[in-house]
């Protein structure tokens, strides 16, 4: 028999937890009993800068939260870091926030392009990367991909809704389609085609640009000189800004519909001209604030008001911040519902049984998500821009 001193057995008794300590930490980084970090990726500068209304507002929400005292009693602390809409920088910052942050999981870090870059990185690593700021179809993809979760609708099922509006408004059009040569503008052209069904041979001319390019205004006169009556774009809120405009001073009339990417007051259609805008079509699931419907609802006073306490500097015409806020609010949610014993994957496990509602949802937009379909959103309402204000049209 081995016997030994009590110094001996004290110090083994301190290895032990020492190692049990070590060893939880390694599953569950960025968790402790008081704090939970989580990381994002976000274009403060480059050319979707107009972006960063989304990172700063989830910031801003997170200080509410923080205030109210956290979730399940932690605190928490987001890292949000520029990576100027380039896959190589995303790459960059998102190890960084892995390996140096070790944050529990990424939230709402935005852009195809972007995301997918880092895509099977985070997977290899378990990291959960939800609630993502991109619409690609390829998202939704949980048996390849199970730690990877978009929050918004994809741009295939949006792109087929207008085509299927143009359709029953214009059986019979001349239809133009212009997007960016990225996988989010190609995937938004893929479901726009789908929809056109039997109809396509009505698609007479497309064109694509480039984010690096300085303007679209060639791509744009060949697209009028198809006496197109109906158009449909994908675009960032820089070159939104820019097409509107431009098929404006070109005096090209069709009935324009205009990808959700695209569809800011603040951010493209106050910068196009309020004139310019008049009648152009998109898509919505959440409320708008200069809609006098809901002037009186409480979600929308409740919204206001953090935007008056928090988000200081937002603008209220902005719909960048309803969405980041009712984006924020789905991860609360999700972390609320994973419970107290949190682990990355409890956290993955509570993304993909979402069965709830967030505020600033339109009436009939309902969240709902299982281990075999990713897609939280999968209705959509149309709108129209009229006066200074987008207005529901009837279904």
């Amino acid at each position: 028999m081995i016997h030994l001193s009590r110094r001996e057995v004290v110090a083994g008794l301190m290895l032990a937890a020492s190692t049990r300590s070590s060893s939880a930490s390694d599953e569950t980084p960025g968790i402790t009993d008081k704090e939970v970090k989580i990381g994002e990726t976000v274009p403060f500068s480059g050319p979707a800068s107009a972006y960063g209304v989304v990172g700063r507002a989830h910031e801003a929400f997170l200080t509410m939260i923080n205030e109210r005292g956290g979730i399940n009693g932690r605190m928490i602390k987001l890292i949000c870091l520029d990576d100027a809409y380039s896959p190589p920088k995303t790459v960059e910052q998102t190890r960084k926030l892995v390996e140096q942050e070790e944050v529990a999981a990424i939230f709402g870090s935005l852009g195809t392009p972007t995301n997918l870059a880092t895509r099977k990185y985070l997977n290899s690593k378990g990291v959960p990367s939800i609630l993502l700021t991109a619409g690609a179809t390829t998202f939704n993809d949980p048996a390849q991909y199970p730690w990877t979760m978009p929050w918004q609708p994809n741009y295939f099922d949006e792109g087929a809704t207008y085509a299927k509006r143009i359709i029953s408004d214009k059986p019979d059009a001349k239809i133009a389609l212009m997007y960016a040569n990225d996988d989010s503008g190609k995937d938004y052209a893929t479901g726009f085609k789908a929809g056109l069904g039997d109809k396509i041979e009505r698609l007479v001319a497309q064109a694509t640009y480039d984010t690096s390019e300085p303007t679209v205004t060639s791509q744009l006169a060949r697209l009028k000189s198809s006496d197109a009556a109906a158009f449909f774009f994908h675009a960032t809120p820089k070159f939104g800004a820019q097409i509107i405009r431009g098929i404006y001073e070109m005096g090209w009339k069709p009935t324009t519909y205009v990808a959700q990417t695209a569809s800011s007051v603040a951010g493209v259609l106050e910068p196009a001209g309020y004139e310019a805008a008049q009648g152009v079509i998109s898509t919505a699931y959440l409320k708008d604030a200069s809609d006098p419907q809901w002037a009186e609802d409480q979600e929308m006073k409740d919204w206001r008001a953090w935007m008056a306490r928090y988000n200081t500097q937002g603008d209220l015409n902005d719909y960048l911040n309803i969405y980041a806020y009712a984006q924020a609010w789905c991860l609360v949610k999700i972390l609320e519902r994973a419970g107290r014993d949190l682990t990355r994957k409890s956290i993955m496990a509570s993304a993909a049984s979402v069965d709830f509602q967030v505020p600033m949802l339109l009436p009939g937009i309902k969240l709902e998500t299982s281990k075999t379909d990713y897609r939280l959103i999968k209705t959509l309402r149309l709108m129209k821009f009229e006066g200074k204000r987008w207005v529901l049209l009837q279904e």
